[in-house]
């Protein structure tokens, strides 16, 4: 069996051609506390409605869902965040002034309706950015979960017209929630494991795919709770290295400082700067990968990139694998990170679309269930496709699942927003 699900993952989210009639506009944005970033606008014609496509890090500028949407005659978006390919520093408080900048564009444009399609960790980000967008000040967040000052009062929102959540986890920190490994007994260690808490052990009832696992409703509890134990202790990690820097940044305000030894100045002094990195092993182990009666779906046995996740889990690609304690505490830690959304989905009164794929092998249909009925908006509806979470066939590589999800998304648009 091969170990990878597709010959070239980095290339899944991205279209294969596009009509040379599209006009394709490449921007540059600036957000308000002077964060950059970049999109493409796609138009064919003079629409009045656009729908965006955004990712925390992902690159979203050829979005597959962008001909089919530009076809039927709206425009389409895709947006690129400040974090490009940088997970490692990625904050989503700031994220939501990239998100601002775009929609201030697209308002600036003539614009009538703008729509955020969020696609597997866009879905949460737009979330967050419509439920923060909907709460007036000075209710909004004023500072990180990391505790660093950031007042979102202070700041412009622009409102959107809906919401579309496409193939969309419930947020970064919650689908590693399930995915993380809970045996790692030692956090420095890959190799360090508790037996009993090891999901790929046979005696815990893992079968190598294509075989499903049969896991015990005992042994997944105890697993699920092990797993917010292991987040939790991430999470007292971060907060003791920011407590450190943070240390040695108030030794820098002490009277007698600039009298103290060289060595203690230049301690507090590169304390107070440095920027020490997490290293998170071992996050490709959420159960239901391989215990297809859980949450049961037309997914097949495996993980999100692999047949072999036993492998993969080990290895040295994954989520949330390097972090700033900044990062992991705003993105992807469970316990802490603001963009949740079944948390913000209260304040999405918007027109709302929540689309899964039932082969997919990271969302799981209560996922897509959870976010529907957190949705507060009287205007909503779920809907299902064939396919992995990328459109394709499951077990090929070949995109006949995305048209139909889209086929969905375009008529449920016509139905309300003129292209």
């Amino acid at each position: 069996m091969r170990l990878g699900r597709y010959d070239n993952p980095y290339k899944c989210v991205s279209y294969a051609s596009i009509d040379p009639a599209v006009t394709q506009e490449h921007v540059t944005l600036v957000a308000a506390d002077g964060g950059l970033g970049s999109g493409t606008l796609y138009t064919n014609g003079s629409p009045k409605t656009v729908i965006c496509f955004m990712h925390p890090k992902a690159d979203m500028s050829r979005h597959y869902a962008i001909p089919a949407l530009v076809d039927a005659g709206y425009a389409a978006f895709g947006q690129n965040s400040r974090w490009l390919n940088n997970d490692e520093l990625c904050v989503h408080e700031n994220l939501l002034l990239d998100v601002a900048a775009g929609v201030r564009l697209l308002r600036q444009r003539g614009f009538e309706k703008i729509l955020l399609c969020g696609n597997s960790g866009g879905g949460s980000l737009y979330a967050f950015y419509i439920a923060q967008s909907a709460t007036a000040p000075p209710g909004r967040l004023t500072q990180t979960p990391a505790g660093d000052y950031f007042d979102l009062n202070s700041y412009e929102l622009p409102p959107v017209d809906g919401y579309l959540n496409l193939a969309a986890h419930l947020g970064e920190g919650k689908i590693l929630m399930a995915m993380i490994d809970p045996s790692v007994t030692d956090d420095n260690d890959p190799l360090s494991c508790d037996p009993s808490l090891d999901p790929f052990n046979p005696d815990n009832g893992y079968r190598q795919p294509p075989e499903s696992s049969r896991y015990s409703p005992e042994f997944v509890s105890r697993y699920r709770a092990a797993q917010r134990t292991r987040v939790a202790r991430l999470d007292g990690i971060a907060r003791a290295k920011l407590a450190q820097r943070a240390d040695a940044r108030q030794q820098l305000g002490q009277p007698d400082f600039g009298k103290r030894p060289w060595s203690e100045r230049a301690a507090a002094l590169r304390g107070s700067v440095v920027c020490p990195y997490m290293i998170v092993y071992r996050t490709e182990a959420d159960l239901r990968m391989f215990d297809l009666s859980l949450d049961p779906s037309e997914r097949d046995a495996g993980s999100l990139f692999s047949y072999r996740p036993d492998l993969t889990n080990y290895m040295e690609f994954g989520f949330a694998r390097v972090q700033t304690p900044r990062a992991w505490l705003s993105t992807w830690s469970g316990l802490s990170s603001n963009a949740d959304v079944v948390a913000n989905a209260a304040k999405i009164t918007v027109p709302s679309l929540v689309v899964y794929y039932r082969g997919d092998n990271a969302i799981y249909p209560s996922d897509a269930k959870s976010v529907f009925d957190a949705i507060a908006a009287s205007d909503k509806q779920l809907a299902s496709a064939p396919g992995d979470h990328y459109g394709f066939g499951v077990g090929t590589q070949e995109r006949t699942g995305a048209p139909q999800a889209l086929q969905q998304v375009v008529a449920w648009l016509r139905e309300r927003f003129t292209p």
